[in-house]
């Protein structure tokens, strides 16, 4: 439970909504609230995926994104064409860490930035001849690329660029699958739209392309991983235990994904959905159109690793379900070590949350796990079905917040005072500097993977290597310490 009642927690909010003008005051206290696990929907107490407040520092990114630097650009054997200005291509390029294999540049692509690079002549006279060009000169230098995906920045839906026609005839030209996709950045709210936009475009012109083909030999326990973008390794750590089980993954994506693997996916099972956010809309699509039923699950620490391998057995036979067990008791040594050596260490510490995706609950568990507590959660561009998901998760009278400002932020840390931050880059170093331990939890900081038994040991390490690591005591500026320290010191000597 939470150290903050439900009055406190209530006044806090309030508190910190003051300093707001009172349209803005009135906006803002729609996306904070208190944490309620009787509530059954939480649109009954939160707002959510609307426009972020204007004048205010949100942290969330755009639909651009969501499509290239999430749902595409990891897959690994295409090439993702940046269609405008060099600076979108350049930061969403190998700043999530999806790790693949293969050899950069002859057959894996994730790492490198294709761009149009867009001029002042490109505006005024578009860009359709230039892109055409550049997927001609691609096909040269790249041949064993498996296709090709135009990811639209801002410009090409304002001049009105006809990517769709580009693409159909570049695919004639050189007989491989040409994506177009309209991610224009300022679609929509956030980048949720952009996972959106990303799953019609697959299935529109990805996942059809071998639904004639009968050379896919299927089995009863084929399966996929959807929503895992292999950050750090976690779909490779979670791929582990599914085929410990007996299951066979033949699609994963889009970490470490292929364009085979995506044709072959509607021939699956079962789609395992990690991601809900971004990958819910081409899991439900599937359901309806190819009869593959999906299902959500959670690697991250111990206890939800059993409830989800469980879960997932129960939708197979009995072999698979007794091999689920096996699975569990086999890696139980290890995490029992692993909790053993760390829960004495972190047992009793306050975690506040910030993250996109499903984070804000998923990562719950494993906290727990290790005896802490999250105090406080919220989504980046979380819709109300996240929250939906959230609320028995957390305790109550718990902060949740969505799309939480700077300013907001900042002043629920000062106030419920959490021993660790989780949260995004752009809050990382606001926080180390008042001194708070902090980890990157949307590429884990460069470290993971954290999906997994295996995964829980490198997650409880880096737990306890940030929160007592003694740089904390050292943080203050000396001109900010009371005259009684150096007294104190000089008594001790």
């Amino acid at each position: 439970m939470s150290t903050m009642t439900r009055e406190e927690t209530a006044a806090l909010i309030q508190e910190v909504l003051e300093v707001y003008p009172e349209s803005a005051r009135e906006d803002r206290a729609k996306h904070l609230t208190i944490n309620d696990q009787e509530v059954e929907q939480s649109k009954k107490c939160i707002t959510s995926n609307r426009k972020s407040l204007p004048g205010v520092m949100t942290i969330r990114g755009c639909a651009y994104a969501g499509s290239k630097g999430v749902v595409w650009g990891p897959i690994k054997d295409m090439i993702h064409i940046s269609h405008g200005p060099v600076g979108c291509g350049q930061y969403s390029r190998a700043g999530r860490r999806n790790y693949y294999v293969g050899t950069t540049g002859i057959n894996t692509f994730g790492t490198m930035n294709f761009t149009s690079d867009f001029q002042e002549k490109d505006i005024v006279f578009g860009g359709d001849k230039k892109l055409s060009k550049i997927m001609t000169e691609i096909e040269q230098l790249f041949p064993l690329n498996k296709g090709i995906t135009i990811q639209s920045e801002c410009p090409i839906g304002l001049i009105g660029d006809d990517i769709e026609a580009v693409a159909k005839q570049t695919a004639k030209e050189i007989d491989k699958p040409v994506v177009p996709v309209r991610c224009e950045g300022f679609r929509g709210v956030s980048q949720s739209l952009g996972h959106h936009i990303a799953n019609d475009a697959v299935r529109d012109w990805v996942l059809g392309n071998r639904d004639d083909d009968t050379s896919f030999e299927s089995t009863p326990y084929d399966v996929t991983i959807l929503g895992d973008y292999n950050i750090g390794g976690d779909a490779w750590a979670s791929r582990t235990l599914l085929e410990d089980m007996g299951l066979r993954v033949i699609a994963q994506w889009s970490g470490d994904g292929t364009l085979a693997e995506m044709e072959n996916t509607p021939k699956a099972k079962l789609n395992l959905l990690h991601c809900y956010r971004s990958m819910n809309y081409i899991s439900r699509h599937m359901e309806e159109k190819y009869g593959v039923p999906w299902m959500e699950y959670n690697f991250f620490g111990p206890t939800k690793i059993a409830e989800s391998l469980r879960k997932i057995a129960a939708f197979f036979d009995e072999t698979i379900q007794a091999n689920a067990e096996k699975v569990i008791e086999k890696y139980q040594a290890e995490y029992q070590a692993v909790i053993d050596k760390y829960r004495p260490r972190l047992e009793g510490k306050r975690v506040m949350l910030y993250v996109g995706g499903l984070r804000p609950r998923h990562i719950i568990g494993a906290y727990e796990d290790l005896g802490m507590e999250v105090v406080g959660t919220g989504y980046e561009f979380g819709h109300n079905n996240d929250y939906d998901r959230t609320i028995q998760e957390m305790g109550n009278a718990t902060l949740i917040y969505d799309d939480v400002t700077g300013y907001e932020f900042e002043e629920f840390v000062k106030r419920v005072k959490p021993d660790l931050i989780g949260s995004g880059i752009k809050e990382k170093y606001i926080f180390q500097k008042m001194g708070i331990p902090f980890r990157q939890m949307h590429s884990w900081d460069y470290s993971g993977p954290y999906h997994g038994y295996d995964g829980f040991a490198i997650f409880a390490r880096d737990m306890d290597m940030t929160l007592n690591n003694p740089c904390w005591s050292k943080i203050q500026a000396p001109w900010l310490k009371s005259e009684e320290a150096p007294e104190a010191a000089a008594a001790g000597a």
